[in-house]
């Protein structure tokens, strides 16, 4: 499963960026980035890329190695080299085979900010019904 996302900003293979990057359009990381974090519409993570930060986007592809937490308003998408340490939240999320990933998963289309109280206060209402 492949992204046919057009890139408008590139980091490179050999290249390292830190600090607070906010971009309009779609990114691919190829190097390392680091910093508080990562704003962008659509973003790729490629197989040798090395990111350490929370990120905020649209959506997200992952083949390399991310260190921080994923907010993704449309998906998050983990292809079989991904290696991710945070928490992911997203409406629809895609694993595939040999991924690791450490951390909580928040899968939901609407925007909750106690999504455990959501869920007990369901579970609660069935109950006393």
């Amino acid at each position: 499963m492949q992204s046919d996302v057009k890139v408008n900003s590139t980091i490179g293979s050999d290249s390292y960026f830190g600090g607070r990057f906010l971009v309009k359009g779609s990114m691919r990381i190829d190097g390392t980035f680091e910093g508080r974090v990562l704003l962008v519409d659509q973003l790729e993570v490629g197989p040798k890329a090395r990111v350490k930060t929370n990120i905020s986007a649209t959506s997200v592809v992952v083949e390399g190695i991310v260190i921080g937490n994923i907010a993704a308003s449309k998906r998050i998408l983990l292809l079989a080299t991904a290696r991710v340490l945070g928490d992911l939240k997203t409406p629809e999320l895609i694993i595939q085979d040999g991924v690791i990933l450490e951390g909580r998963c928040t899968i939901s289309h609407v925007r909750l900010d106690d999504t455990q109280g959501y869920i007990q206060s369901l579970y609660d209402r069935k109950q006393s019904s």
